[in-house]
């Protein structure tokens, strides 16, 4: 294979790695905001019901295997920034922050990293 063939194939995957993992993450952040507004909805739902008094106690969660894999390898993706969040208390600032700097990562960098080898060559 030719220098040009390879650098071209690292490109590709390169590219491809890009896309599977920002689709992994945003994936990720897709089922957090339906586990959240779902949540959020059952709260109303029982505080209207209860006359105004919140009596919930720690959710419970039933995720299904999928979830579980689709949130193990966000986390595997987003765990580098995790410390830029570490102090912050809100789960929408700590999961979108680390989504947004993943696709910014992922995304842009991965993606201009390909293109420039395929321009250097």
């Amino acid at each position: 294979m030719t220098p040009t063939g390879v650098s071209s194939s690292i490109a590709g995957l390169l590219r491809l790695a890009s896309w599977v993992i920002c689709l992994i993450v945003l994936a990720s952040f897709l089922v957090f905001v339906v586990d959240q507004t779902s949540a959020a909805s059952t709260h109303q739902q029982e505080a209207l019901t209860r006359g105004g008094a919140s009596t919930t106690s720690g959710t419970s969660k039933h995720e299904s295997d999928l979830h579980k894999t689709i949130d193990e390898a966000s986390n595997t993706f987003t765990s580098p920034f995790a410390g830029i969040f570490s102090g912050s208390t809100s789960q929408w600032l700590i999961h979108g922050g680390k989504t947004a700097l993943a696709l910014l990562i992922y995304g842009f960098a991965l993606g201009y990293l390909a293109r420039a080898l395929r321009v250097r060559v």
